[in-house]
C-alpha cells in the first residue's frame, strides 16, 4: 500500500543543498532553498554548488560530481539530500541508489512543509490531494522488492498487478478528496453568495510568502493568527471582518503565500482557498519594501495570479516593512487619475496601518472625507448611530435647529446611513471652514459646491444615487 506520509519525509538531522545551477544560481534563490529547509524542520550542514548546462536524464548530475556530493554527505553526516529543482522519479532514484541517502526535490521540499502547516480540513484535504498527485509517479520506489513479469517458466511475477493495485487505490483516493473539496467549494460559495446579497465587500491578501500578510491580518483584524519571520508560516485560509476609515466594513481573507515556481500540484490543490483571490472585490499585493529582489517576487506572484484568474480583480500594492528601510515614511502613491494604487506601512509598528483603511474605503466606498450634519434634536437615536458608525471628529450645539457633528466617512456610505432620515449634511472644503447649512431641513443633503460658494448648495438625497457598494453594518 501508498502512504502520503512516507518514510522520505524531511525530518532527519541534517541536509547538503544542492544548487544546480552554481555560480549562476542568484543568492535569493540559494537562500530562498535554505529558509525553505529551516522551515522544513532540518538543518543544512553542507552545501554544493554544480553548474550543468545539460542536466543527465539519468541522475541530473554527472558522476563526478555524484561522487563529489557522495562525499560531502558522508563527511557532514547528513541524512538527506535536498536539490533545488524539480527531478524526475527516476532521476531521484537513481541518486538515491547512489548516495545510499534519501533525496528530495524542492517540488517535495514545499509539500513537507505544506503538510506540516495544514489544521483544518480543508487544509490537509488540500496538502494530501497535492501528495498523492506528486505521488502518483513515484508508486514505482514502494514496490521494488517485487518481481517483474518476465518471460520463462517461473519467472513471471506479481510486480505489475500491484503497482496497477495501487494505482487504482490511489485514484479512488484522489477522488474521494476532490468530492470532498467539492462539498467544501460548495460551502464556501454560499457564503460567497450571501456576502453578494448583503453587498459586503471581499478583500482578498496576497503575496510572496514571509512577506508580512498574516501580520497586517492580525494588524486590521486583532485577530490572532500564527505570524512568524519564516517561510509558510500560516497555510491555513482565514476569514475575518476588518473595520475601515469613515465606519466602513469588509471582510478581508487572508491566502496561502506564494514562492518562486510554485508547484503546480499545489496551484491545482489549492484552488478552493485561491479563488478566494479571483472572487474578491480588492486585492492588497503585500511586498517587503526591504527586499532587493522585491520586483522579481512580485512577479511570481503576478504570475500565480494569473493562473488562478485573479489577474483582472483591482489591487493595490502594500509595501510592508518600512520599519526596516532608511528614510521611509507612511505615504500613499496616487496614479495619474488620483486612483491610490500603493500603501507604505509597518504592518509590525502600526505605521500607516490608518492610510491604508482609507484608502481601502475610498476604493470600495469612495474618498473619505470630513462632512458636517445637522441632526434635529428630537432624532437622538440617528446621532447615536452616528457616533456607533463613523469617526466624530467635533459636535457643536449652538444651532437652535440640532446638532450640527462633524463626521469622517465616504459619501455612499454617509449617504446609507441618513437616508430618508430628516438631517442634513455636506462636505466641508478645508478652506471655507465650517459653513453653516444653506436650508433648513430636508432630505439627505450632499457635496458643497467648492467652485468659490460661501456655503454649501444641499440637494434632495434622490439626486445623490445610490452607494456603489453597501458595507457591513
Amino acid at each position: 500500500m501508498f502512504r502520503v506520509e512516507d518514510e522520505r519525509r524531511a525530518d532527519g538531522d541534517g541536509a547538503v543543498l544542492v544548487h544546480p545551477s552554481g555560480v549562476q544560481a542568484s543568492h535569493a534563490e540559494a537562500e530562498e532553498l535554505r529558509d525553505l529547509t529551516r522551515s522544513a524542520g532540518v538543518a543544512v550542514v553542507g552545501e554544493l554548488n554544480a553548474s550543468r548546462r545539460d542536466p543527465d536524464p539519468g541522475h541530473y548530475l554527472g558522476s563526478g560530481k555524484l561522487e563529489e556530493l557522495g562525499a560531502l554527505r558522508r563527511e557532514r553526516d547528513a541524512e538527506v539530500v535536498i536539490f533545488g529543482v524539480p527531478l524526475s522519479p527516476s532521476q531521484e532514484r537513481n541518486i538515491e541508489r547512489i548516495l545510499k541517502c534519501r533525496v528530495l526535490d524542492r517540488t517535495r521540499l514545499i509539500l513537507d512543509i505544506f503538510a506540516q502547516r495544514a489544521y483544518s480540513y480543508e487544509g490537509k484535504l488540500q496538502v494530501e490531494l497535492a501528495q498523492l498527485e506528486h505521488m502518483s509517479t513515484r508508486l514505482v520506489r514502494g514496490w521494488t522488492h517485487l518481481e517483474r513479469q518476465k518471460g520463462g517458466i517461473g519467472l513471471r511475477g506479481p510486480g505489475e498487478k500491484q503497482l496497477e493495485t495501487d494505482r487504482r487505490l490511489l485514484n479512488q483516493r484522489v477522488k474521494q478528496i476532490r468530492g470532498r473539496l467539492h462539498a467544501v467549494r460548495a460551502r464556501r460559495n454560499l457564503g460567497r453568495r450571501a456576502r453578494q446579497r448583503a453587498e459586503v465587500p471581499m478583500i482578498a491578501l496576497a503575496g510572496y510568502t514571509n512577506a508580512g500578510k498574516s501580520t497586517l491580518f492580525n494588524r486590521l483584524t486583532a485577530a490572532d493568527v500564527l505570524s512568524e519571520d519564516r517561510l509558510f508560516a500560516t497555510l491555513d485560509p482565514t476569514m475575518r471582518k476588518v473595520a475601515l476609515a469613515g465606519g466602513a466594513a469588509a471582510v478581508l481573507a487572508d491566502t496561502v503565500g506564494f514562492v518562486r515556481h510554485l508547484p503546480h500540484e499545489l496551484v491545482a490543490a489549492f484552488e478552493t482557498t485561491l479563488e478566494e483571490s479571483s472572487a474578491a472585490d480588492l486585492l492588497l499585493h503585500v511586498v517587503d519594501a526591504s527586499d532587493p529582489e522585491r520586483a522579481e517576487k512580485s512577479a511570481q506572484v503576478e504570475d500565480v495570479l494569473t493562473r488562478i484568474g485573479a489577474d483582472s480583480v483591482p489591487r493595490v500594492v502594500v509595501c510592508n516593512k518600512i520599519d526596516t528601510v532608511d528614510d521611509a515614511t507612511p505615504r500613499v502613491d496616487r496614479d495619474a487619475s488620483g486612483t491610490p494604487w500603493r500603501v507604505w506601512l509597518s504592518a509590525a509598528t502600526g505605521e500607516g496601518v490608518a492610510l491604508l483603511q482609507e484608502v481601502l474605503t475610498e476604493r470600495l466606498a469612495g474618498r473619505v472625507e470630513r462632512h458636517s450634519v445637522l441632526i434635529p434634536w428630537a432624532a437622538g437615536a440617528l446621532r447615536a448611530r452616528l457616533f456607533e458608525r463613523f469617526e466624530i471628529e467635533s459636535e457643536r450645539t449652538d444651532d437652535p435647529r440640532g446638532w450640527i457633528v462633524s463626521v469622517r466617512a465616504s459619501e455612499s456610505l454617509l449617504a446609507q446611513v441618513l437616508g430618508g432620515s430628516e438631517a442634513a449634511w455636506w462636505a466641508e472644503a478645508a478652506e471655507l471652514g465650517e459653513p453653516e447649512p444653506a436650508t433648513p431641513f430636508g432630505r439627505v443633503a450632499v457635496l458643497a459646491d467648492r467652485d468659490g460658494a460661501s456655503g454649501p448648495t444641499l440637494r434632495e438625497g434622490a439626486e445623490t444615487g445610490a452607494p456603489r457598494v453597501k458595507l457591513a453594518q
